[in-house]
């Protein structure tokens, strides 16, 4: 799938891009409570399923997504309480599973860091400005890295993995439009209208 041309208008359109993610704000509760499918503040495993689904993940990715990532963090998010085997995740408390070797562009309030967005682009986007490639994505992934923190690694890589599959143009181009989108979940809610546009034709 393959992100749309006129990036830099839907950037405006919608809030994302330089300078208008709010920086005094938990956007890392707005990324993943578009997974909260009914909107009741918890996720469940069937719910990061249909999220997968609905930006155009294929059914396998998806369940094991799903599983993955449910399993990753609801013990994180539900402090002091008795784990679930419905491994829910609480949308309030999403920024307990953060992950290490990541950007930092999340803090550990979940807050969005305009500089570490910046760093993403002054230091690996040699070839455009704007924009990474599938080598310049690899290499920041690697400079990310904290030694024998192999979940984070994981969990960066798969992440990552995965936006640059949804989202790189013709090119093989991941737009810094689309990651920022990304980090306040706005890049899904497009993908799933995308998807439904095209389900429809």
């Amino acid at each position: 799938m393959s992100s749309s041309s006129s990036s830099s208008e839907i950037s405006a359109q919608e809030g994302v891009g330089e300078e208008l993610i709010p920086v005094d704000e938990n956007v890392l509760q707005k990324h993943a409570g578009f997974f909260d499918r009914n909107g009741d503040g918890v996720v469940y495993p069937w719910e990061t399923f249909q999220g997968f689904r609905a930006i155009g993940c294929g059914f396998l990715l998806s369940i094991a997504s799903a599983i993955f990532i449910n399993f990753s963090h609801s013990r994180k998010t539900r402090p002091g309480k008795f784990p679930s085997l419905l491994f829910p995740i609480e949308v309030k408390n999403i920024q307990r599973g953060k992950h290490g070797s990541d950007s930092g562009v999340y803090d550990t309030e979940g807050r969005f860091i305009q500089e570490k967005f910046e760093e993403i682009f002054n230091k690996h986007a040699n070839t455009y400005t704007n924009a990474l490639t599938n080598d310049e994505l690899k290499a920041m992934l690697k400079a990310n890295r904290v030694p024998k923190d192999y979940a984070g690694w994981l969990g960066g890589y798969v992440e990552w993995k995965l936006l640059y599959d949804l989202c790189k143009d013709k090119n093989g181009l991941l737009q810094r439009d689309d990651i920022a989108a990304v980090y306040d979940g706005s890049l899904f809610e497009r993908l799933e209208k995308k998807r439904s546009a095209d389900n429809k034709k």
